[in-house]
């Protein structure tokens, strides 16, 4: 039996919001700095009541294959067995940007 390819749950800070989503592809990207995200994973919803937070996410990455995040951007990379509900949330005041970049070239 073949093993499933695994199912990630990633959270980023985005614009003083965090962001919350599924995808099968999570690398260090080819772009220094930046994790790629991509083949995105939604909630095909077979009720009535629909989630704001994971429509506007649906919507806003509608025609994005993948996704390059800032690494001091990422929260949190788990692999996950089931998939939940995709979700933009407000940021708590506990959480805070990394004040620095991480590559500062030497000065001659």
């Amino acid at each position: 039996m073949s093993n499933p390819l695994p199912l990630y749950r990633v959270q980023f800070v985005s614009n003083g919001e965090r962001y919350e989503l599924y995808a099968k592809e999570v690398s260090q990207g080819g772009l220094f700095g930046f994790i790629e995200v991509g083949d995105f994973v939604w909630n095909t919803h077979s009720s009535v009541v629909v989630d704001p937070s994971h429509e506007r996410l649906k919507s806003e990455f509608a025609d994005v294959t993948s996704t390059y995040v800032p690494m001091h951007n990422v929260l949190r990379i788990d692999v996950v067995k089931k998939q939940g509900a995709a979700k933009i949330s407000k940021l708590s005041d506990k959480v805070a940007a990394f004040p620095n970049p991480i590559y500062t070239p030497k000065k001659d």
